[in-house]
This record gives structure tokens, C-alpha cells and sequence, in this order.
């Protein structure tokens, strides 16, 4: 059956059997609670529930986000709620407690600190209208969490179950609870009866008016209840020892009313005894009936376990004259003393009494429990008292004894403090001696008031380690001027950290200390004016500083000053002073905060701060992800604290978030320091839990920001005072989405203040209804289209991401409407689902998108036909196609996945009634012409089902456009991009200018990350552009730097992207914003043109630090090659570059200019052209993996001699297309360095003339040199050339990996290699890169490298400016290059969100995968040992994953192939190892081989030749066997 071994877990099983709503209170989200964990492993393991219909619903709730709130909506939805919790939130949430005591709710109270509880807690809240019950042992714990859940449902009312879970009868092992006696217990008809009943309340400050009721016979509700039968005799054992512990309760009879209640509101149905016909009336649940109900309870138990309990219950002997009542106290540990004691301690037959049913207070059945013979009773409270004398207990008790009538006896009060098994017979005799004296003294205090330290008992209250990223920010802003008023773990002398971390106490505590430098103000005032010191300095400088002491930025320029000359000074005024030196400074001052301070019980603080009009700093950290908003509780009233703020008028408030926006973070703390008044700075911080990864923020942040969740703005109300707006809304991308947000939000608002309960409706709804519209906008107008068309209709819905479905779709629709049909076509999203029944013919064609599952536009679509009940498509004929790969998951178990879309929409579509035109019709990438095979078998047969199969005359088909269409028809690659910028009515441009746009060195991409939520809103994609630059080489100089950095900040998404071909990459580049950045990459002498397309792009070049004046001869050989194989049309100086004069002047004459591309021709190249350049012994540019790949010879004298030729590399592969692969280059020779240039020309002059211009797939040089053969292809390169290759010079490369840290020249000059991450340049609040980097470029007289690995060289820095570069390095940690040689041997693309290819993440993700595995690296001794390891996020190899010895290559989200073998110098191909691996299977294959590689290694050998030598990968020995003796072997079977 299972055991359970502490409280938590016993109620949290009770709670989870007989609740439908949870409210799971914790510390925090990263800190389980005691039952957090046992709920949530409950759920996962879709344990069974009594109560809810499927599983309860667990809400996770921080306990300073004034979590009893949560419970209102589901119990007034007539939900079965319950909360686990600890008891530090009860005292705050008393105005909650009153209203939610009419409720059947349980709330489980493990009261605390753990060790030492503080029950004043519980008797603070005695009065709320809640019934009480306490457990003492974990039998308990489970028996009466059951009682408490039969009982809220039975009386109606809210119920507190509450226990010490330190106690140390907790800790034996119970069983776990019988299902059966829960079942019988709970009464499942109330149950039902709740269920079914809700409460209507408008808001939650509107008094529902609700108060438990019975159902009783009107006879009944006149005549007073019956008072309880009596209780059988106590439990006393013959020699007068109290019963033990597995046995202290008492063995009660069970008690039955007359009336057995069904409904806890008026409405409910009676189940009155009364025999005859007669009206029913409402009754309120009076103590007496929560009693009746609790011994009916406890009776069912008693019967089924034969353990017995009631109100109160005392153990001990009969004829006992004295006994303990204890409250709080752990009374496992007095009743183990009481039972062993030795006859001669006065305590020995002492009696011991606790209360189970602690409210409604049952004075009067108490005393019938007693034994006569008790003359005297010690009441032992553990209760911190603050304000009160006596006791809540002692008070209850002398009460309820002394109306009892007859001989009270003599009670005597203690308060009790820390107590334990050592202690406890001191305790004893302690309150003994009192007790049998004949004048007691009440309140004697016993134990330790104090307690145990309390940092051995109580949770720290911890600030998230997430919410660092500010506090970081603030203290790079502000430095030693910063204070912290409400700062955790500060010493605020008996505070607790929940107290002193609240605003109230911060607000004090800067009041308190505002008066303090005044007060300093006056002291150094009057110290200027008295000639107290021994030099004359002090006394200038202080005078100096009084008049400016309240002007922040002259006060902290004077203080260095004033402290210097009065340290100097030496008297005991300067002493006296410099005490409180840190004074002299002016303090930025702020209060931390978190979103808690947004609802009611935190918000207090908030308010005092901004009417007090004070000059204080709030940094409010808001931490609700955007994609939870829509689940929150409307209810729960969150306020916008910046609305609430601006409303005042006296305000500085901004709304920031670094994961969007550094610098507006930046802006906004130091605009709130300079505003002289209140400010707020709202932060935001998503996640759901605190230890969730930077990736989740980042995702979750952008799209709270693109959408308008959390708009980034900033608000000073002086703002027009000095010229300036008061509002400047810093959220870029969406500032007309949002005026027109604030246009409808004046109607809106005006409906929410009249229907306040519509509110979350409309707003939360307002993105679906304008989807929806829309939808029916596009279908209506196809609709109008086709009347009056003859012919049968035929709805074709695609599901598509790459296109392939849709333009399948698209022709059949076509080829359908030549054949009579009426054709309707659109994507499965935008189709309005109301309609489908009504359809008489619908086409499906489907693509497979990541594990099986729809592509983006057609998932809503699939999964409202998949969890539709009501849709009848008996009358709908209908036909599917799916587009897949059978050998994309090639392990058995994963061939589900295949074409899994397509296959359950036909079959579901069956299920619905509707009747198959044909089966569902499969296209297989792996069939010899695609999925165009089973499409060629599929299409006759809907004709033939539709009936227009034999339909003569049929029209030619146009062929389809192919990208040598586009640049034939785009007159030297201009399109008509120039039309599309002008176009504002879109992000985007034309899909022939997409292709174009790459010739001029920019993609069009989209956030993926923000794709379903602005679909969801009905807005496009948030489209933006890719700038590439082309930089030869990789050389820059510093103000190209500080200008590239600009248009990063200014026109980009604040980041810069170093690539692995050695150039600056910009993302984030809006359309509106595209132009102005092409003209400042031209003003910095930079050009983009070329670094993408079809044409040769930016040539690469060894970066090599230690040999500059060599590296020098080498790089003028890059930039050589670059300009010469230039594209010569002038269409990029036109489109982006022509002011609009020039421009005019132009089109007047007619565009009489005749563009000639004299390498390139009209159609440029079959396919993409690169170039690179190594400099032996460094391979750092990946030479084999290039189109031409030239390797530099020195010649004796030093100096570069010529080349050796490589040509066919490339990299570029298709999942499972074993057509596809990479390559390495082949050797074709030496040749001069004066022929360089010129043989570059030839290779890419055949590749032109002979490369595959009909498949992009086989368009790469390398295919075009293995199709002719190399010997063939040197041949006819040598006879344009009209020279021979002459035969290699030897050479040696050592590595591909960049060398960190200082090195020196031959010159005397020093190089610094950076470690770039993989190559992104951006400010965090942990390492402000960026800021570093510009104040490095303001001051440096060298050059900047960029390395073909995404890292940074600052080159040319002479001895005397090393200091200088030194100092701002480490300010800024750029110095830092200790890390492990994996991490520095690492590389990455860019992938998500911006690339449109990929499949996983890839930038963002690796870093986190090498965290993991750096553990294994420490511990095998390989921290300082390189292995190369890359990852992509598609198949196309950016970042050259082929050559690294382990290679992790996206293949779905969050699976990857795992390759390995790759050589360490880039001149081997690796092979795939695993394919379609999650995380966790790639750290269980690789943490065990690294071990292994760190053991049996022979000396020197470099991971990648181990695997092969090991047996785990077979050697690939050219790219034509890349794809054989794979170690995973593919599975045929479907």
C-alpha cells in the first residue's frame, strides 16, 4: 500500500484526493514547500482524485504575492478549494479570511518556524469565522486533513487544519490513506451538490453576502439543537500512565444529529429527518453543528480504524489531580517525560489534555471529560505574546470552566518557550513547583523565549538569483553611492528579513536616514565655521560642500575631496567627522521590490512612498511570464503600478526590461536618480520558476515587449518643462500597434468601468476576435469571388513551413479551377472552422513540421478539429496529402513521426463523419523525385473522385519561378526592392526581393520566437532584417568599431553578431530602419554588398597576432581577391545609398545607364561562392570547408611567397538526403601570390559556366568538381587561366582554435584575443561587454581582428597604451579568459529566433549544454584540453559543425544529430554518431566517453582521433562517404 513518513506529504495526498483546486503556497518558485513537491509529483503521476473530474489544478503561489486571493475565483466557481501553506501568511491575509470562512475551503497551516512554531498565529486569527483543528502526531496529520476536507463540505465552511511538522511524533511512518474510508468519509453527493452551485460576484471587493446555511424542516429551525450526547468515559490505562503516543486520542463514541446537511447554500436540497411533508428553512451552520458534523466524521473513522477523536481529548489517569492542557507545545515530548518519570517527580500522574477542534471553542464539553479528582491545570502556551498579558488559551479556559458551575479547578497560565527532550524535566519541575504552590504566579515563562537561533530554523527569504541582472545594474550605475533600504540579509538589529524587505520598513528606514544627513549637514556646517583643525584645508573644502551638499552631482564630485584633506588633517573634528564619511556623499536611494507590492496586502508601501513626495527610488520587479496573463486570476486585481504612480503627478516612472533593452534599463535608473521626487522603475523579469534559464526570460520577455504586455516606456512628469515629451515610449516595433491600442482602449475602458466583471474578457479576447475576423474577411471575399461560377466547389487548406504544401496547394487549386471547379485556397489557420460542415469538397495538404506535429499555420486548425464534439461532417467529401521524410527519424520507434500530421487528420476527419475522396496520399522526400512521386500517384484519383478527371484542352502550366527566373528578371538585382521599402503597410518585402536583398547583404527573417502569440493577436510576423557587412579579412579600425556599435544600438536590436566568416552581422533592423543602416555601414567605409547571394562573398583571412607584419602581406592578398571579384552593378548604389535628388534627376533621364557584370553575368552564380585564407600553422579559418581555400607559404626571406590552392569545400547538407554532403577541398597547387587573385577568378568563372543551376540542392562547387572530376575541373580552370598549377609546398597546420589572452608581435606591438561567446557583442547585467568594448575602441590607436572562430582581437597595442587598455578591461571583465578549453574551443549560429532555417536552437542553447558537461571535464582533468565542439540549428552548417571533432546539428526543437570524429586541425569530416537526440541522451553518451578519453588517450592524441581509434565512429575519408558506416544505422520499417 505504501507509506508516508512526514506531514506534508500525508495532507498534501489528502488534499490532492479531495480537492479541484490547489493553491500550493510557496516560499518561492524556485523553493518547494513541504507539500509542494509530493503534489506536484502526484499530478505527474496522474494519481487518482474523489473530487475533481480529471486532476486537481495545483497553482503554484509566492507567499508574498498575497496568495489567498487565488482562492476566491474558484471557489465562487463552486470548485473544491484547499491551500497548503505555512502560517507566516495568515495574520496578513485576514480580510481575506473573513469572506472565504463562508466558503467550503481548506487551508493547511504548517505553523512555523520549524522547531519552534509560533502559534500566535493561529490564536491572531481565532475569530475570522473559520472552524480550527489541530493534529499532534502524523496519524493525525492524515486523519484529521481528511476531517477537515468532510467537514468544509459538509457545514459549508471554511476550515483551518493546522500542525507542527517539527513535531517529533510526525516523524514515524504511517500508512498511506484508504481510499475507501476517504470516499465514505467526503460524502461525493455534497460534493456534487457544491459542484454545481456558484456564487455571482462582481468583484472581489463586493461583499457577496454569502453565509453557510442548512436545509432543515421549519419545525427544526425554530426548536433549538439537541445539545451533543454525552462522550463515553476517557482512555486511562490500570496503572495510571497515559496512553502512548501511537495511541493519545480519545476513544469518543460518535454522536449523530437529527439532520443531515447536502448543500451549503439555501438552494441545496434537505436530507432532514422529518417524517412528514412540511416547508424547509434556512438555518446559519451553528458550533453545534460543526460538532455534530465532526463526531459524525470521526465516528466513520473510529469505525474503519478504530482510532478515535474529538473536540478535546485527555489522556492520563482517572483519578489525576493535575493536569497540562498544552497549545502549541510538542506533546510527544511532555507525554514521554510524564510516562518514564520516576514516582517521586510531582508531575508523574499528571493527566494531559490538548484540543483537537480548537474553533468553535466547545467549552461547555470539556469539563464533562475531566476526572473529578483534577484540582489544578497548567495551561502551557507556546505562543509569542506582543501585546496581550494573558494567554488566548488560559483565557478560553478559565471561561469555559468557570460557566461549566460546580469546583473549577485552579488554572494557572505559562507561557512556554523552547523546550526539547533535554529540557523538558527542568520544564516540568519548573511549572510544578508553581502550580502546587499555594499562591501560583501566572505567566510564568518556561524554556527559552527566544528559541534556537533562527537561521537554524527558518527558510531565508532569498531575492531570486534571476533578479541579480538588476541588482547588478545598479550597482555598475552607482556604485559606492548606492543604498539598498529594504536590502535582504542586511543587519537591522531583530528585525526579520520579511519585515525589514517591505516597503513600509525601507520607507522608515530612508525617512530615518534622511534626517540623519541632515543632521551631518548641520554638524559639518557649524565644524566649517569653528577653527577646530590643524591645517586651514578642511575648512575651505567643507565650506565648499555645505552650500552643494543637497546638489547630488557637486556633492559626490566635493566629497573624494573633503575626505582627503580631513584624513590628512589628523584632529579629533576631522575624526569626528570621518566616522560618517560615506555622508559627504549624496546616496542614490532604493527600494526593491517584486510584483507582491502590485496587489492589495503589498501595495500599502507603494502608496506611502508616492504621496509622500519623497526622493526615493522604487525598482519594482515584476516577474509574471506574458504567456500565463491570459490564466491569471482576474480577480486577483494586480495593479499596474505605473498607471497608479503616473496618476499622481508627481512621479518619475519607467517600465524597463533587460532582456529586451540594456540601455533603456540603463537610461531609465539614471533618469530616476536625477529626478528629484519619487520614481518607479518597473522591471520586468519573467519566469515561472526563479531558477528557470536565461533562454526562458529572453523568450518570454520578447514577447511580453513585441506584444504590448509590458510596453518599455518612460514617464517624467517635468518632462515638458524642459522641452522634452513627458511620455517617450521606448518599445520601437510597436508603437503604432500601440496608439491604436490606446485609441480602442477609450471605448474599452468606458465598458470595463460599467461591467468591471467583462474586464478580462475583452482585453484578454480582443487579439482572437480580431483573428477571427479576419478569417471571415478572407473567406467571404474568396466566397464573393467565385459566384456565379459554374462547376462543383473545392476548399484547398495547406499547413506549411517551407513553402512546399503551400505552393502544392496553390497549383492544385489552380489545376482544379481549369477544370471547372470553383477553388478556394488558403492556409488551414485562416480558415474560419465554422464553416467546414457546410463544405461540400475539401483538399488537405499537410507538411511535417518538428516531432511529427503541424506546421505553424495549421496547428489551431488541428487542434480544434481534434477536440471538436460537435462538428458533423457527414455531407464533407474530403482528401489529404502529407509531405514528410521516412527517414528523418530513423529509429524504429520514431517512424511514427512520419507524415504523422497528414495520417491523423485523414483519420480523425473519418471520425467526424466525413467521407475520403481517396486515402490519405503520402509524399516521401526519399522517393526519386520527392514527395512529387506519391503526389503524381495521388492527384488522378481526387479527379477521378471529383469527376473531372477526363477534362480535354487543358491550359500549359506555367513552370515555376526559380531563383535564376528572379535574377534574370531583376536587371542587375535591383526588383523591385525600391518599392517594397516605400511600402509601410507591411514589415516585409516581396519574395523575389527576398532573394535579391541577399546579393545586397541582407535576409529578410522574423522573430520566431514571437510567431504564434502575434498570430494569435492578428498581426504579421514581426518581421525584421539581417545586415551583413563585408569585411575582407576581418580587419577593422576602432572608429569603425564605435560606428558599427552605433548602428547596432541605434537602427538594430542592441547586439552585434561577430559570424564565423569574420565579419559584423546586425539583427533586429526594421524595414523603416534598413536604409538609414546600409548609409551608415557606408559612412564608416564598410560595404554589405555581396556578403550574401549568389556571388563571391566576404573572403576570409588567418588572424594570426604573433606575426603582424606578415599577417599584413597575407590580409592585403583577402582584400585583393574581395575586390576584384566584386559584383560590378550599380543597383546598390541606387537603392540604398542616392539621396532622393540624385535619385530624380536619374528616373527624369530615363535610367539610360546599361548595367554590365563582366564576371558575373546577368545570373550571377549557380550558388553561394566563399573564399578563405590560412596562414599555417593556425587553420583558424577552416580552409578545407571552403569553396577556394588558399593555404599561405613563406618563403625563406619571411615574407609570403604564394598559395597552395584548395577548391570544392562547402558544407551545406540536407537531412537525410544522402545526395547532399559536405566536403572538404581538394589540393589543385601552388601558385604565385601575384596569381592569386587571378586563379580565384578561374575556378569561380567554371563553377559559373558548368554548375548546376536547375537543383539549388547539387548548385555548390563541390558537386560540379565531383561530377566532372578534379582532374577535369583543374584542367579547364588551367586552360582560362593559361598557366599550370605547380605542385604543393609542404605545410603544417596545429590547430583551428584561436589563442587567448596577451601575446606579442615580432614588432614589439601587443595583441589581446577575447573570448566572444559564440561571436554575440551585448551588455548583461553579469558582464557588460559592449560598454566595455566602445570605452576600449574610444582610447585604442590599433586595429580590431575578427577571427573566423566569433572571437575578438585587439591588435597593435604598443607598450606605453597597455595600462590604459588594462585598467578598462578589467573594469569591465573583458580581461577574463578562464574558462575551459570546451568552451573556448566552441562555436555556434544563430539559429533561433532570427533564422528562418532553423530547427533548434543553437547560440542560445549551447552555452547551457557545455555547463553540463564541464563537471564531467573538471573531473576527468580536462579543463584546460581543447575539444572542438560546434552546433547548428540546421543542416546548412554555418558555423562549420562537419569539421569539428563533436558536432550537434539541429534536427527538431530541442533534438539533434551528434556527430563525431571531425579532425582537430578542420581537415577531417566527422560522421554521424545519433541521431534525434534530446539533452539527456546527450549527456549520458558523452559524459561517459569524455571519461573514458581522459583515461585511455595515447599522448597527445586529440578527441577526435581517439573516438575513430576507440571503435565509436568510423574515419570519413571524403564527403562522398560522409553518409556510409554511420554508427546509428537507419530503420526501413514504417
Amino acid at each position: 500500500m505504501g507509506s508516508v513518513s512526514t506531514a506534508g506529504e500525508a495532507v498534501s495526498r489528502i488534499a490532492y484526493l479531495s480537492s479541484d483546486v490547489i493553491i500550493s503556497v510557496q516560499p518561492s518558485l524556485a523553493l518547494d514547500s513541504e507539500f509542494s513537491g509530493f503534489l506536484r509529483a502526484l499530478r505527474k503521476n496522474k494519481a487518482p482524485s474523489l473530487v475533481a473530474q480529471d486532476q486537481p489544478e495545483i497553482v503554484s503561489v509566492r507567499q508574498n504575492a498575497d496568495p489567498l486571493l487565488s482562492v476566491f475565483q474558484p471557489a465562487r466557481a463552486g470548485k473544491l478549494t484547499s491551500v497548503t501553506t505555512t502560517s507566516s501568511i495568515l495574520v496578513k491575509s485576514v480580510p481575506h479570511l473573513y469572506k472565504l470562512a463562508q466558503y467550503p475551503v481548506v487551508i493547511h497551516v504548517s505553523v512555523q518556524p520549524t522547531g519552534f512554531p509560533d502559534f500566535s498565529e493561529i490564536t491572531s486569527i481565532r475569530q475570522c469565522g473559520f472552524t480550527f483543528l489541530q493534529s499532534e502526531t502524523l496519524q493525525q496529520s492524515q486523519d484529521i486533513a481528511l476531517t477537515a476536507h468532510a467537514l468544509a463540505v459538509k457545514s459549508g465552511k471554511g476550515v483551518i487544519h493546522f500542525f507542527d511538522s517539527g513535531a517529533i511524533a510526525m516523524n514515524k511512518e504511517i500508512l498511506r490513506e484508504d481510499l475507501e474510508l476517504a470516499r465514505s468519509v467526503l460524502d461525493l453527493d455534497a460534493v456534487a451538490s457544491i459542484q454545481g452551485t456558484k456564487t455571482e460576484a462582481v468583484t472581489l471587493y463586493t461583499d457577496d453576502g454569502r453565509t453557510a446555511t442548512l436545509s432543515v424542516a421549519r419545525s427544526q429551525a425554530v426548536a433549538a439543537n439537541g445539545a451533543p450526547t454525552e462522550p463515553v468515559p476517557t482512555s486511562s490505562l490500570e496503572n495510571g500512565r497515559t496512553l502512548p503516543l501511537s495511541e493519545r486520542t480519545s476513544a469518543r463514541a460518535s454522536s449523530s444529529g437529527s439532520s443531515r446537511r447536502e448543500s451549503s447554500t439555501a438552494s441545496g436540497q434537505s436530507a432532514s429527518s422529518a417524517t412528514t411533508v412540511e416547508s424547509l428553512a434556512s438555518k446559519p451552520v451553528s458550533s453545534d453543528d460543526i460538532y455534530r458534523f465532526a463526531t459524525q466524521i470521526w465516528a466513520n473513522i473510529r469505525e474503519a480504524t478504530g482510532r478515535s477523536y474529538d473536540a478535546f481529548e485527555y489522556t492520563g489517569p482517572q483519578k489525576a489531580e493535575a493536569a497540562l492542557f498544552l497549545f502549541g507545545a510538542d506533546a510527544a515530548v511532555f507525554a514521554n517525560e510524564v510516562d518514564t518519570a520516576d514516582d517521586s517527580e510531582a508531575y508523574t500522574k499528571t493527566g494531559i489534555i490538548t484540543a483537537r477542534l480548537y474553533r468553535p471553542w466547545l467549552g461547555a464539553s470539556l469539563a464533562p471529560q475531566l476526572p473529578q479528582s483534577i484540582k489544578r491545570i497548567a495551561v502551557l502556551e507556546q505562543v509569542r505574546r506582543k501585546t496581550t498579558k494573558w494567554g488566548p488559551l488560559l483565557m478560553d479556559l478559565l471561561m469555559s470552566l468557570k460557566s461549566s458551575g460546580g469546583n473549577s479547578p485552579l488554572i494557572v497560565g505559562y507561557q512556554l518557550g523552547f523546550i526539547n527532550e533535554k529540557t523538558v524535566k527542568q520544564a516540568l519541575r519548573g511549572v510544578f513547583q508553581n502550580l502546587l504552590s499555594e499562591s501560583p504566579v501566572q505567566n510564568l515563562q518556561i524554556g527559552n523565549l527566544e528559541g534556537p537561533k533562527s537561521d537554524e530554523l527558518i527558510a531565508k527569504l532569498e531575492q531570486p538569483t534571476l533578479e541579480n541582472a538588476y541588482m547588478k545594474i545598479l550597482n555598475q550605475i552607482f556604485g559606492e553611492r548606492l543604498y539598498l533600504a529594504n536590502q535582504l540579509a542586511s543587519k537591522n538589529a531583530g528585525i526579520s528579513n520579511e519585515i525589514s524587505s517591505s516597503p513600509e520598513y525601507g520607507f522608515g528606514s530612508l525617512i530615518a536616514r534622511k534626517e540623519h544627513r541632515q543632521r551631518f549637514i548641520e554638524e559639518v556646517r557649524t565644524a566649517s565655521k569653528r577653527n577646530a583643525f590643524i591645517t586651514n584645508s578642511p575648512l575651505q573644502w567643507l565650506s565648499k560642500w555645505v552650500l552643494d551638499a543637497e546638489n547630488g552631482d557637486k556633492a559626490n564630485a566635493l566629497a573624494p575631496e573633503v575626505i582627503s584633506r580631513l584624513s590628512t588633517d589628523g584632529s579629533p573634528a576631522a575624526s569626528q567627522l570621518l566616522v560618517s564619511k560615506g555622508l559627504f556623499f549624496k546616496e542614490s536611494s532604493w527600494l526593491i521590490g517584486s510584483d507582491a507590492w502590485a496587489y492589495d496586502l503589498g501595495n500599502s508601501g507603494v502608496h506611502h512612498v508616492l504621496a509622500s513626495g519623497e526622493n526615493i527610488n522604487m525598482l519594482i520587479i515584476d516577474s509574471q511570464p506574458y504567456s500565463e496573463r491570459a490564466a491569471a486570476d482576474a480577480a486577483r486585481r494586480k495593479k499596474d503600478i505605473g498607471l497608479y504612480a503616473m496618476n499622481f503627478g508627481n512621479a518619475y516612472v519607467a517600465s524597463v526590461a533587460v532582456y529586451s533593452s540594456y540601455t533603456q534599463v540603463l537610461e531609465a535608473m539614471i533618469e530616476a536618480d536625477k529626478f528629484n521626487g519619487p520614481s518607479v522603475v518597473l522591471a520586468y523579469l519573467p519566469y515561472e520558476r526563479e531558477n528557470d534559464t536565461p533562454l526562458t526570460v529572453l523568450q518570454e520577455t520578447k514577447k511580453a515587449v513585441d506584444l504590448g504586455y509590458w510596453p518599455l516606456y518612460r514617464w517624467d512628469p517635468h518632462g515638458d518643462e524642459k522641452g522634452e515629451p513627458n511620455f517617450q515610449l521606448d518599445s520601437e516595433r510597436i508603437k503604432k500597434e500601440l496608439e491604436e491600442f490606446l485609441a480602442r482602449d477609450n471605448y474599452m475602458s468606458q465598458i470595463m468601468k460599467r461591467h468591471p466583471k467583462f474586464s478580462s474578457n475583452l482585453s484578454g479576447s480582443y487579439g482572437t476576435e480580431v483573428r477571427q475576423l479576419q478569417k471571415r474577411k478572407a473567406k467571404d471575399a474568396y466566397s464573393k469571388l467565385l459566384e456565379g461560377l459554374a462547376g462543383d466547389p473545392m476548399t484547398v487548406l495547406f499547413a506549411s513551413d517551407n513553402g512546399n504544401a503551400e505552393n502544392l496547394a496553390k497549383r492544385l487549386a489552380n489545376r482544379g479551377k481549369a477544370r471547372g471547379l470553383k477553388t478556394m485556397c488558403m492556409a488551414m489557420d485562416d480558415y474560419p472552422l465554422e464553416d467546414f460542415a457546410n463544405e461540400q469538397n475539401v483538399v488537405l495538404i499537410t507538411s511535417t513540421a518538428g516531432q511529427g506535429e503541424f506546421p505553424q499555420n495549421g496547428r489551431t486548425f488541428w487542434e480544434a478539429v481534434r477536440d471538436s464534439t460537435d462538428l458533423d461532417l457527414a455531407t464533407v467529401s474530403f482528401a489529404v496529402f502529407a509531405l514528410g521524410d521516412s527517414h528523418y527519424w530513423p529509429r524504429k520507434e520514431d517512424k511514427i513521426y512520419y507524415n504523422k500530421p497528414g495520417k491523423d487528420l485523414h483519420a480523425r476527419l473519418l471520425t467526424l463523419g466525413g467521407k475520403a475522396m481517396t486515402e490519405c496520399g503520402l509524399g516521401d522526400d526519399q522517393d526519386p523525385d520527392g514527395f512529387q512521386t506519391g503526389y503524381a500517384e495521388w492527384e488522378p484519383k481526387l479527379w477521378q473522385a471529383l469527376g473531372v478527371d477526363k477534362i480535354e484542352g487543358l491550359p500549359e502550366e506555367p513552370p515555376p519561378l526559380t531563383n535564376e527566373d528572379i535574377k534574370i528578371a531583376s536587371n542587375y538585382l535591383r526588383g523591385t526592392i525600391e518599392e517594397g521599402l516605400n511600402d509601410t503597410s507591411t514589415g516585409a518585402i516581396s519574395a523575389a526581393d527576398q532573394q535579391l536583398t541577399k546579393f545586397h547583404g541582407t535576409y529578410m527573417q522574423d522573430d520566431r520566437d514571437l510567431r504564434d502569440e502575434r498570430k494569435a493577436q492578428g498581426l504579421e510576423p514581426a518581421y525584421s532584417f539581417m545586415i551583413r557587412c563585408r569585411l575582407p579579412g576581418g580587419v577593422a579600425t576602432p572608429k569603425q568599431w564605435l560606428q558599427m556599435d552605433e548602428i547596432s544600438t541605434k537602427l538594430g536590436n542592441e547586439t552585434m553578431k561577430l559570424t564565423t566568416r569574420q565579419t559584423f552581422q546586425f539583427h533586429g533592423v526594421v524595414k523603416g530602419k534598413l536604409k538609414p543602416a546600409m548609409q551608415a555601414i557606408n559612412k564608416a567605409l564598410m560595404t554589405t554588398i555581396a556578403a550574401c547571394g549568389d556571388v563571391n562573398r566576404n573572403v576570409m583571412c588567418s588572424s594570426l597576432p604573433q606575426r603582424s607584419q606578415y599577417h599584413k602581406e597575407v590580409h592585403a592578398v583577402s582584400k585583393k581577391i574581395s575586390d576584384h571579384l566584386l559584383p560590378s552593378t550599380t543597383a546598390y548604389h541606387e537603392i540604398w545609398l542616392e539621396d532622393d535628388e540624385t535619385k530624380e534627376k536619374r528616373k527624369i533621364a530615363g535610367e539610360a545607364v546599361q548595367d554590365h557584370e563582366p564576371l558575373y553575368g546577368p545570373t550571377y552564380l549557380p550558388r553561394k561562392f566563399k573564399i578563405t585564407i590560412a596562414i599555417p600553422p593556425y587553420n583558424d579559418t577552416d580552409v578545407y570547408a571552403h569553396d577556394i581555400g588558399l593555404i599561405a607559404i613563406k618563403g625563406e626571406n619571411g615574407h609570403l611567397e604564394g598559395f597552395n590552392i584548395l577548391a570544392g569545400g562547402g558544407m551545406g547538407v540536407t537531412h537525410n538526403n544522402k545526395k547532399t554532403y559536405p566536403r572538404t577541398g581538394s589540393m589543385f597547387g601552388y601558385v604565385p601570390t601575384d596569381q592569386a587573385h587571378i586563379v580565384c577568378e578561374k575556378i569561380m568563372l567554371v563553377q559559373r559556366d558548368n554548375g548546376d543551376r536547375k537543383n539549388r540542392k547539387h548548385a555548390r562547387l563541390k558537386y560540379t568538381i565531383d561530377d566532372m572530376g578534379v582532374d577535369v575541373f583543374r584542367g579547364k580552370v588551367e586552360e582560362l587561366w593559361g598557366q599550370k598549377f605547380a605542385d604543393p609546398k609542404p605545410f603544417k597546420f596545429e590547430s583551428n582554435i584561436d589563442t587567448f589572452g596577451w601575446q606579442k608581435d615580432e614588432n614589439g606591438f601587443n595583441h589581446f584575443t577575447f573570448f566572444i561567446e559564440n561571436g554575440r557583442i551585448e551588455d548583461t547585467a553579469d558582464f557588460p561587454m559592449k560598454t566595455g568594448l566602445i570605452e576600449v575602441a574610444k582610447i585604442h590607436k590599433g586595429e580590431f581582428r575578427l577571427t573566423g572562430n566569433q572571437h575578438l582581437i585587439l591588435s597593435n597595442v604598443a607598450d606605453e597604451d597597455l595600462p590604459a587598455i588594462k585598467e578598462l578591461m578589467k573594469k569591465y571583465k573583458l580581461d577574463n579568459t578562464n574558462f575551459s578549453g570546451l568552451r573556448l574551443s566552441s562555436s555556434a549560429c544563430v539559429a533561433f529566433p532570427t533564422c528562418g532555417l532553423a530547427m533548434a536552437e543553437s547560440e542560445r542553447y549551447l552555452p547551457e549544454l557545455i555547463t553540463k558537461l564541464e563537471g564531467t571535464i573538471e573531473e576527468a582533468g580536462l579543463r584546460q584540453d581543447s575539444i572542438v565542439m560546434r552546433m547548428t540549428g540546421c543542416p546548412n552548417g554555418c558555423a562549420r559543425p562537419w569539421l569539428a571533432e563533436v558536432a550537434f546539428v539541429g534536427k527538431a526543437y530541442g533534438a539533434y544529430n551528434m556527430y563525431l570524429g571531425g579532425g582537430y586541425h578542420g581537415n577531417r569530416l566527422n560522421k554521424l554518431y545519433r541521431s534525434s537526440i534530446k539533452e539527456d541522451e546527450i549527456l549520458d553518451i558523452l559524459k561517459p566517453m569524455i571519461k573514458r578519453y581522459a583515461v585511455e588517450r595515447n599522448e597527445g592524441e586529440r578527441f577526435g582521433d581517439f573516438v575513430i581509434r576507440a571503435g565509436y565512429i568510423k574515419e570519413t575519408t571524403h564527403g562522398t562517404n560522409f553518409h556510409e558506416n554511420t554508427a546509428e544505422v537507419e530503420s526501413d520499417e514504417e
